[in-house]
């Protein structure tokens, strides 16, 4: 018997046996990689930035008024009320003046759950060390998310280049669609709230698709095959699909409030 202290004593036997318990000082707690972790802390942390920017444009929101047939006539931008999104984003591409509410934004969040798929994909094909089919489905993900921020920067210009009709200003001057200091649709908190919610995401997105390309082009050059495993694309993966997730709360806020 060996002792450890004045008043325990343990067989030998247990001192040989290995610890098997989730915090039994091994680098992998939960059975997580360190990387896995650390990418955790990040997606923690960035949670908490979005989640203030959200909250931010809830409560300034909440101070404005809302459109009210009765109180304000019959609809037209003004920054007496908050701007109603299914009249500020209806236009479509290749469709002129036609009036499809929200119709292009939902085809962006169809797109991003899409490139959600198809990262859930690439990342089986890794557990398989299928290196072909890795490189299939980073490929379409890298395509669903360049599509993404293409119709991102279509939906800015369209917001920037305002409706025809315009507001008139009090010089008498009509100002068209909006921009850090002017808003045709309404308040001009509500412009600069959009442009940098959901600029800030469109980072995010942008810095996946980089992310994503450089892993193509390591699956390709055969890096993760001579790692044998593919965690990389695991953790990008994990990025990804936050980015997505993240998204369906800016089209909340933004597009459905």
């Amino acid at each position: 018997m060996s002792t450890i202290s004045t008043t325990q004593t343990i067989p030998d036997s247990a001192l040989d046996k290995p610890r098997t318990g989730t915090w039994d000082g091994g680098n992998e707690p939960f059975k997580a990689s360190y990387g896995k972790l650390m990418m955790w802390f990040f997606l923690l942390s960035d949670a908490f930035t979005f989640a203030a920017f959200l909250t931010t444009y809830g409560l300034i929101r909440h101070r404005y008024a809302a459109y009210d047939e009765k109180i304000h006539g019959a609809f037209k931008f003004s920054s007496d009320y908050w701007p109603i999104p299914d009249k500020v984003f209806n236009a479509f591409p290749g469709m002129g003046h036609a009036d499809v509410p929200l119709g292009f934004v939902a085809l962006m969040t169809m797109i991003l759950i899409f490139s959600s798929v198809t990262m859930v994909l690439a990342v089986e094909a890794g557990h398989r060390m299928d290196k072909k089919d890795v490189q299939k489905w980073l490929l379409w993900t890298i395509l669903f998310g360049a599509t993404f921020l293409c119709s991102q920067a279509w939906e800015w210009s369209h917001f920037i280049g305002g409706h025809e009709e315009g507001t008139k200003m009090a010089d008498g001057t009509v100002f068209h669609g909006a921009n850090l200091a002017m808003n045709q649709y309404g308040p001009v908190l509500f412009g600069d709230l959009f442009f940098f919610i959901t600029g800030f995401h469109g980072t995010h997105v942008f810095s996946g698709v980089c992310l994503l390309v450089w892993s193509f082009i390591a699956t390709t050059n055969g890096t993760f095959e001579k790692r044998g495993h593919y965690e990389m694309v695991e953790k990008i993966g994990l990025y990804w699909h936050f980015v997505d997730l993240v998204w369906v709360f800016v089209f909340t806020f933004f597009y459905l409030v």
